[in-house]
């Protein structure tokens, strides 16, 4: 099932200005709702709707409070966080601090707003090989950035159970798309493939093996989801999104070759001892989502990684 037609009329996206509020900010603009971006500092694009700049991370809870009121807000999405480029004590504040201001904000509310906060696939840690990761399985992440996604998790589950709040955690797979990351895998590759596309020559690429197992997941249909999840106030607190199967990076790798029809050569690079499947497994169930919010996942993954590829080479300051 697609996303609904109707779109929640008044959205504020924290991380607005990132990679999955972006985009969400687009596709809400596109459904008729007004969009209100928040981020700590004006992006050097124009963010979709209108763009408030707001630190939630230093920022005053009340001070939130006042401006998603004044804003008429029914909606809050949580696309914010943090993970790269940040130390331990930065990356506590750009998640869990951020996500407990954003829960006190949004329950001071006089009519509080529902939330969709984007959680992770990594706050599961791994599984053994073969087996789905359930939203009742219990959460034990290996990455302190899984177990600081948690914390925020924990923070909302609490705030809807306690009826605070309405609320959902999306536990996001691993999202691929339009826009990727530039210091992601397939941020990095997708670059150097069109460099070597713009120069005119063989890209030279050095891969490990690569065969850690995740769940990978199209960027529209994980907007679907989060439309689906806004628009549903009586979905569970916590629910998976991913495609039910596993996938090694090195085939992302490999389509993101295929669809960008640049000649490449490979060097082989031995991957780090301790690494491989047995020790690397993330597969989601999306039973729930189906059953609680009608949402099963449409795209492939050679879909997700040709929309990476064509917003790369159309985007002139690749």
């Amino acid at each position: 099932m697609s996303a609904p037609h109707t779109a929640p009329a008044r959205v504020a996206v924290l991380g607005g200005t990132g990679f999955i509020g972006r985009v969400l900010g687009a596709r809400l603009l596109e459904r008729g709702a007004e969009v209100v971006s928040l981020a700590r500092k004006a992006p050097a694009e124009p963010a979709p709707g209108r763009f408030l700049a707001f630190d939630l991370s230093t920022g005053d809870p009340a001070e939130l409070t006042a401006l998603l009121e004044r804003e008429r807000i029914d909606t809050v999405v949580n696309a914010a966080g943090g993970m790269w480029g940040l130390n331990d004590e930065q990356m506590y504040q750009a998640n869990v601090v951020l996500t407990e201001r954003l829960v006190e904000a949004v329950a001071a509310m006089a009519a509080p707003a529902r939330l969709v906060h984007l959680g992770t696939v990594h706050e599961y840690g791994m599984a053994p090989v073969g087996t789905s990761q359930r939203e009742s399985d219990p959460a034990a992440p290996v990455m302190e950035y899984g177990k600081l996604k948690l914390a925020a998790t924990e923070a909302v589950v609490r705030a809807v159970e306690a009826g605070r709040i309405s609320g959902v955690v999306l536990r996001l797979g691993n999202v691929v798309g339009a826009g990727q990351p530039g210091h992601s895998l397939l941020g990095v590759m997708a670059g150097k493939l069109d460099a070597a596309r713009r120069a005119g020559e063989t890209a030279q690429l050095s891969l490990q093996p690569l065969t850690a197992l995740r769940d990978f997941v199209d960027l529209t249909d994980t907007l679907d989801a989060v439309l689906l999840a806004a628009a549903d106030r009586s979905a569970p607190a916590v629910v998976n999104v991913g495609t039910g199967s596993a996938s090694t990076a090195r085939q992302l790798v490999e389509l993101l070759i295929e669809e960008s029809g640049v000649p490449t050569e490979i060097t082989e690079v031995p991957a780090p001892d301790g690494t491989g499947p047995e020790t690397e497994w993330q597969q989601l169930d999306v039973t729930v989502a189906r059953e609680s919010l009608g949402w099963t996942p449409r795209r492939t993954l050679r879909e997700a990684v040709r929309e990476l590829w064509l917003a790369q080479t159309a985007d002139p300051a690749a």
